[in-house]
């Protein structure tokens, strides 16, 4: 039987109308130029809000990829509104959205899985997760051709941040691309979600994971996907691709109005020779 997971936040954190959704991207697309493209790119970090406050800063990374050639996208979300231990592949066919049905890898998805429990097949995370939906029709209008590997991290420790980053190490090559799907701080002051953001953009720029650990554990800097981003990095040591750049950071604020609790947007592209 054949399996597809239908669109979740369609019509909430983006557009349900296919041809309103790609003129929205291509509006961001074509606002959101990063003044540095790098010609190897192993991943990014993208912001994973609704389209109407992150999607001008997701357009950044997205337009890096653009028009280039990955078979696969290995997209690493945090779990919303489910705990499970462990990181959960999609066990599926495809996952849908308003612009059609992408394929899962399964032969990479399979690989992923360990002989440990730590990472596993199933559909935990994933029924309604926006985090991973989001970035998807983004993709659809960059690329064309590509698989998916869907991952939701239900728990985001340093054991399951390992297992992952050694697994992706083993099987990825120069034609898949990692996304670490992560918003910044949530619901601070302005003046308080800055001073946490830029501790955050400092270590990613700085490509200082101990850092960035080390920060989020004492909580002096925030993402929602801490464990995906951590995840991201490690895997980019492990492959010698330790360049990054924070293309574009910003908040909620400038969108809603509301500078007394905000929610914090980076995106950011990990590279390497």
């Amino acid at each position: 039987m054949i399996q597809h997971r239908k669109p979740a936040v369609a019509g909430l954190f983006y557009p349900a109308n296919p041809q309103k959704l790609e003129s929205d991207i291509n509006r961001y697309l074509n606002y959101s130029i990063p003044s540095f493209i790098p010609s190897k790119i192993f991943g990014l970090i993208s912001p994973h809000a609704g389209y109407i406050y992150s999607g001008s800063s997701a357009a950044y990374g997205f337009n890096t990829i653009k028009n280039k050639k990955f078979n696969t996208i290995i997209i690493i979300s945090p779990s919303h509104r489910e705990y499970f231990p462990g990181v959960s592949i999609y066990n599926g066919d495809a996952y849908e959205t308003p612009l059609g049905s992408i394929p899962i890898n399964q032969e990479i998805s399979d690989l992923l899985v360990d002989n440990k429990g730590n990472i596993f097949r199933g559909i935990n995370g994933h029924k309604e997760e926006h985090a991973i939906e989001v970035q998807l029709p983004f993709l659809q209008c960059v690329l064309e051709d590509f698989s998916i590997v869907p991952i939701v991290m239900g728990d985001q420790s340093k054991i399951f941040v390992d297992a992952l980053a050694e697994r992706i190490n083993d099987i990825v090559n120069d034609n898949t691309l990692l996304i670490a799907s992560s918003d910044l701080s949530h619901y601070y002051a302005s003046a308080e979600a800055e001073e946490k953001d830029s501790k955050t953009e400092k270590s990613i720029n700085e490509f200082n994971i101990d850092q960035l650990t080390s920060d989020f554990s004492q909580n002096k800097c925030e993402a929602c996907g801490a464990g995906p981003i951590l995840s991201l990095m490690k895997s980019a040591i492990l492959k010698n691709k330790n360049k990054s750049l924070v293309l574009n950071r910003t908040h909620s604020g400038y969108v809603s109005g509301d500078y007394d609790q905000v929610v914090g947007y980076l995106s950011a592209v990990f590279y390497g020779e």
